[in-house]
């Protein structure tokens, strides 16, 4: 008994988990977004890897340091003798710095700082892309949702409708055809809620991972954005302004400008790396030498005769050509993309500002009278039918305009990486 009894104590908690509710507005969610995102904790470490590389870059060559004892005289019988007092002992040390020419060090530290740039544009680039999706996500919800209450209110009225026809069917008041029409219906809706209610599971699990909130949570958007795609004027901005933007602030596009800086900056270095670098020494010998207590200094470089670095100076003449051509067609694609889109939003547009604002409850008013009127036998089976199939596709296709809209406009700020169309 006690077991059942504490098993019936934890099965408020385990619903409760299981039906955790999250309203959560436009504004919140991108600041959830921003502070609880793995793939941008992640990807903040790449910045901070090439801040380090340039730490690195600027860094100098440490000085070598070497030093050589007598490990055994067989003269004397000892080892490790030092002492220069009798003749016997030796030792030699040298110091030497290695001294980098042709500017490696100064094109090493540029290529580093390029780097950083390069990190810093794929960061926002990343932020850009998966708040985009943050957005596109927050606005199927909302509107999948509404979709779903719907075919609920439907499927309540109905199931109301099946009980009352049941009863009428065994006092012989209704045809039995009448009952299969609703039953049809009915099963009907249950499956387009369940196809909707599947689809709307599919973007909650999107948003959760994007919000880094709990997997059992449910998702529930508070802002209305009719109001917002109504009022928009999309023929105020320009073509040519979203253009401007793109080519300017879209930091994929910077990524790509950058690494054709890289190539040229790292084909410097790597004719450079063709310059042998030089070592200079100081060495000191106890008396190993031809003359006790030698002090001496050198220097020593490599000869060039060669390895020159011709095949790597080669590939990275190859890889600015192939920047330059990425580069080209990202721009392209960016052209293309802006306009397919932009077109489209004023084609969405226009077709929301023709709707009438009052249709949606105009329309839900008419369902609810077209209801009472059938309960009152005052229009037929196929009539009522036909206004509940109007009412769902009408209201499901203007709930599929607006999210369509809204999100093509966040597809514009996505595609210029700017806010031309926030609330």
């Amino acid at each position: 008994m006690l077991i059942i009894g504490s098993v019936f104590m934890l099965l408020p908690f385990v619903v409760l988990a299981q039906t955790d509710t999250l309203k959560i507005s436009h504004q919140k969610a991108e600041e959830l977004f921003l502070a609880h995102n793995l793939q941008l904790i992640a990807q903040r470490y790449n910045v901070e890897q090439a801040k380090a590389e340039v730490i690195t870059a600027k860094l100098f060559d440490n000085p070598q340091f070497t030093y050589e004892n007598v490990f055994y005289n067989p003269d004397t019988k000892k080892y490790f003798q030092t002492s220069s007092a009798d003749g016997q002992g030796q030792y030699q040390a040298q110091l030497s710095q290695l001294f980098k020419l042709a500017g490696k060090r100064n094109k090493s530290i540029q290529l580093a700082t390029t780097g950083l740039k390069v990190a810093e544009y794929e960061f926002a680039d990343l932020v850009r892309t998966l708040r985009y999706t943050l957005r596109t996500n927050y606005h199927t919800i909302y509107y999948k949702q509404q979709s779903a209450a719907i075919y609920e209110t439907e499927l309540n009225s109905l199931k109301q409708f099946l009980g009352v026809y049941k009863v009428q069917l065994q006092k012989g008041n209704v045809a039995e055809k009448e009952l299969l029409r609703i039953q049809s219906l009915l099963y009907t809706l249950q499956a387009e809620q369940a196809q909707v209610l599947n689809e709307l599971e599919d973007v909650q699990t999107e948003l959760r991972q994007l919000l880094g909130v709990g997997v059992t949570t449910v998702i529930v958007p508070d802002d209305q954005d009719e109001k917002f795609a109504t009022d928009i004027v999309v023929t105020k901005i320009t073509y040519a302004s979203l253009l401007d933007s793109a080519l300017v602030n879209r930091p994929d596009l910077n990524v790509a400008k950058t690494n054709i800086d890289y190539a040229n900056i790292n084909l410097k270095l790597q004719k450079a790396m063709g310059v042998p670098d030089l070592t200079i020494s100081a060495s000191y010998d106890l008396q190993g030498s031809y003359i006790k207590n030698y002090n001496g200094v050198g220097v020593s470089l490599s000869l060039p005769f060669f390895n020159r670095n011709q095949g790597v100076i080669k590939q990275a003449h190859s890889r600015i050509a192939q920047r330059k051509a990425e580069t080209e067609v990202l721009d392209n694609q960016i052209k293309n993309e802006l306009s397919a889109s932009y077109q489209r939003a004023l084609r969405l547009a226009a077709l929301h500002k023709s709707v009438d604002p009052t249709f949606k409850e105009n329309f839900k008013g008419l369902i609810e009278q077209v209801n009472l009127n059938f309960q009152k036998r005052n229009i037929g089976m196929l009539e009522f039918l036909d206004f509940y199939d109007s009412y769902k596709v009408n209201t499901l296709q203007l709930n599929s305009l607006t999210e369509d809209l809204l999100n093509t406009l966040e597809e514009l700020n996505y595609l210029t990486a700017t806010p031309f169309f926030n609330r």
